[in-house]
């Protein structure tokens, strides 16, 4: 099973970095290039343990939805989202904040699977892995720089 281990750094406080990553609004700002929009459950906010949402967004010039719930919750230091509904066989994303000398480590575990087995691992391995990884480098991008300046509070107080 394909997995993605990214390691961020972010110059800010371990409860901003937390509550930006599961702020549904940071999400549409850093996915605005598939105009993800959240249409079920949990649409803006916080999203909270054992809350959903559904996503629908154009990828590969196909539009999907997926259903994720959030299955762990350990503030300020973990959480887990897993896929309910959607295209993958399997996903888990876990995000993880370490504090470390003023600054925090976030690191995200993403595992996925895609359907159709022999050629769903062919398109994991040669596409969308790669595809999944700037996304979420995209998001990252995004948690730090609202993070390390005041924009955080446009999205959390």
């Amino acid at each position: 099973m394909p997995q993605i281990e990214l390691q961020t750094i972010i110059n800010a406080e371990i409860e901003i970095c937390f509550d930006l990553s599961r702020s549904i609004d940071l999400h549409k700002i850093s996915t605005a290039a598939t105009k993800e929009r959240a249409i079920d459950g949990k649409t803006s906010g916080l999203i909270n343990l054992n809350e959903f949402v559904t996503w629908q967004a154009t990828h590969f010039g196909l539009l999907q939805k997926l259903t994720s719930t959030i299955t762990q919750y350990n503030r300020p230091f973990h959480f887990r989202d897993e896929q309910l509904k959607g295209a993958f066989k399997y996903l888990i994303h876990d995000h993880n904040f370490q504090p470390i000398d003023g600054k925090v480590i976030m690191k995200d575990i993403f595992k996925f699977q895609s359907p159709l087995g022999y050629l769903g691992k062919l398109f994991d391995n040669l596409v969308l892995a790669n595809y999944l990884k700037k996304l979420l480098l995209k998001r990252n991008d995004t948690i730090r720089e609202y993070a390390e300046t005041q924009k955080w509070k446009s999205l959390l107080i």
